[in-house]
């Protein structure tokens, strides 16, 4: 049986695009380097604020399979997460026009549901502003407690994919911080 992909994707921020928790490791203002154009902040030895290496083709393949992308977070920082995503310029899609410009992180979420509060407020206020059934959600935290009970993340990509028939994979693993693409 051949399922399709859900209609929306929510991904959290904190240990799963990006590798740390944004308002406790990160010291704002941020700023692109002067040389390198990556995002740092204020820090004596600045972090470097970025993605998890294959998330930006993921978001490409979500965005272009039609999936509606939303960023849930329980920060206690919110503008700064905000922040974040707006300075990550995200590369064009591998493969497109050499003369493609990099787009701002921020512009690949359809939705944001960024408060300290808890992913059930976050998933109504998603339902309730996408009008996305609750069965058509899927949470980077649901795919990682499915490795978690299965501790074999490549089985429960294969299994996703094939249920979607999908031949590229969108799924970000939480526990070894590796993705994987076909």
């Amino acid at each position: 049986m051949t399922t399709r992909l859900p209609k929306l994707v929510a991904f959290d921020l904190d240990y799963t695009l990006w590798d740390f928790w944004v308002d406790t490791h990160v010291h704002p203002p941020l700023r692109r380097h002067h040389v390198t154009g990556k995002v740092i902040d204020s820090q004596r030895n600045p972090k470097i604020i970025d993605f998890y290496r294959d998330v930006p083709q993921i978001m490409h393949r979500l965005q272009a399979a039609g999936v509606t992308i939303a960023a849930c977070s329980r920060t206690y920082a919110p503008s700064l997460a905000r922040e974040a995503l707006d300075l990550i310029l995200i590369p064009p899609r591998t493969g497109s026009d050499s003369s493609a410009k990099r787009i701002p992180a921020i512009k690949f979420f359809d939705q944001l549901e960024i408060y300290p509060s808890s992913k059930i407020r976050h998933f109504k206020k998603l339902h309730e502003k996408t009008g996305i059934p609750y069965d058509e959600m899927v949470s980077s935290l649901t795919l990682c407690m499915e490795v978690a009970v299965t501790h074999n993340w490549v089985a429960v990509l294969r299994r996703r994919m094939e249920e979607s028939g999908s031949r590229g994979a969108w799924y970000v693993n939480l526990r070894t911080n590796e993705t994987h693409l076909d």
